[in-house]
C-alpha cells in the first residue's frame, strides 16, 4: 500500500474535461501544502521544467510559461503610448510582473490574494526573486476586487492574471468588477484580461463579450497558444475606450521577447468561425 501511495504521488494529472485531460510525471515534489484559498504543488517535469499547480489545475511550467505571459501583457502595454503605472490583478507566480518589467514603468504593481502562492513561487521560480528586487514593483496581498473598489489611483494598464471562474476568482470574471476596473483606468487606459479556452469555454466568452461591448468603446477578444492549457490556445481580451488594437501598424514591444512580434499581435485577433460565428449569436 505504501509503494501504491508513493507512486501516485509521483504523477500529477489534470482533467480538463471529464474525460480527458493532461499529465506529468513527476521527477520531483518541490512543495505541497494548502493555503487558506488552495492546494498548492510545484512538481519538476523533464519536458516542462518546475510545474505550479492549484488545486490541481497547471498554472505556469517553466517551459510554456512565456506563451501566456507575453499574451497577457504586451498587448496592452505595447499598445499604450506610455505606460507609466500599471496594476496586476492575480499573477502570484510573477511571470506577469517580469513582462511588464520590460518598460519604462514607473510603478508596477501586483495585488495576489494568496501569499503562500508568492512565497512558493519566489522559491521555485526564479524570474519573481529577481522582479522583487526591482524598485518599481510592489506586491500587495489582498483580494483584488476590493483593492479596484476602494483605490482612488488611476492605471495606464490594468492586467487581469486570475484563475479561472470558480471559487474565490470568480468573481474577477463579473461585470461588476470591470466596471470597477474601468473606474481605475487613467486617460487613454487599457485593460488586459486571461479569459479561458478557445475551445472549451466559447459560451463563457459569449456571454461576457455582451457586457463588455457595452462598457467599452473597443472590446475584442485575442487568442494565443499555451500548450499545457486545456485546448491549447488560450482566450484573452482587450478593453478601452482609447485604443483600438485592430488599427495598431506598429507596437513599441521590448526586446527579448519569444512569442510576440508585431505579426502574431495582429493574428492573435483573427478569429475562427466557431467563435465567430457563436459571439454573433
Amino acid at each position: 500500500m505504501a509503494n501504491a501511495r508513493k507512486n501516485q504521488c509521483r504523477e500529477a494529472r489534470e482533467f480538463q474535461t471529464p474525460s480527458s485531460g493532461i499529465f506529468f510525471k513527476a521527477g520531483r515534489i518541490h512543495f505541497e501544502g494548502k493555503s487558506d484559498f488552495q492546494k498548492i504543488q510545484v512538481i519538476r517535469n523533464a519536458t516542462y521544467g518546475n510545474v505550479l499547480l492549484l488545486d490541481g489545475l497547471v498554472q505556469t511550467t517553466e517551459k510554456d510559461e512565456f506563451f501566456y505571459h507575453e499574451m497577457l501583457v504586451h498587448p496592452a502595454c505595447a499598445s499604450h503610448p506610455s505606460p507609466r503605472n500599471v496594476l496586476i490583478i492575480g499573477g502570484g507566480d510573477g511571470g506577469a510582473l517580469r513582462e511588464v518589467l520590460r518598460y519604462g514603468v514607473t510603478s508596477a504593481r501586483m495585488v495576489e490574494i494568496d501569499a503562500r502562492v508568492v512565497e512558493v513561487c519566489k522559491k521555485h521560480f526564479p524570474w519573481l526573486r529577481a522582479d522583487l528586487k526591482d524598485k518599481r514593483a510592489q506586491i500587495i496581498i489582498g483580494d483584488g476586487n476590493a483593492y479596484v473598489r476602494e483605490t482612488r489611483e488611476k492605471f495606464d494598464v490594468i492586467l487581469v492574471d486570475s484563475s479561472d471562474p470558480v471559487g474565490p476568482s470568480a468573481v474577477l470574471h463579473e461585470k461588476a468588477f470591470y466596471a470597477r476596473l474601468k473606474n481605475c483606468l487613467a486617460p487613454r487606459g487599457i485593460i488586459a484580461a486571461q479569459a479561458g479556452s478557445q475551445l472549451f469555454h466559447v459560451d463563457h466568452h459569449a456571454a461576457k463579450m455582451v457586457f463588455l461591448k457595452k462598457m467599452f468603446k473597443h472590446a475584442h477578444i485575442y487568442n494565443g497558444p499555451v500548450p499545457t492549457y486545456p485546448g491549447g490556445t488560450w482566450c484573452y481580451i482587450f478593453l478601452s475606450d482609447a485604443v483600438d488594437p485592430l488599427r495598431s501598424r506598429s507596437l513599441r514591444l521590448p526586446d527579448g521577447l519569444r512569442y510576440i512580434n508585431l505579426e502574431t499581435f495582429k493574428a492573435a485577433f483573427a478569429l475562427p468561425q466557431f467563435m465567430k460565428e457563436r459571439l454573433k449569436a
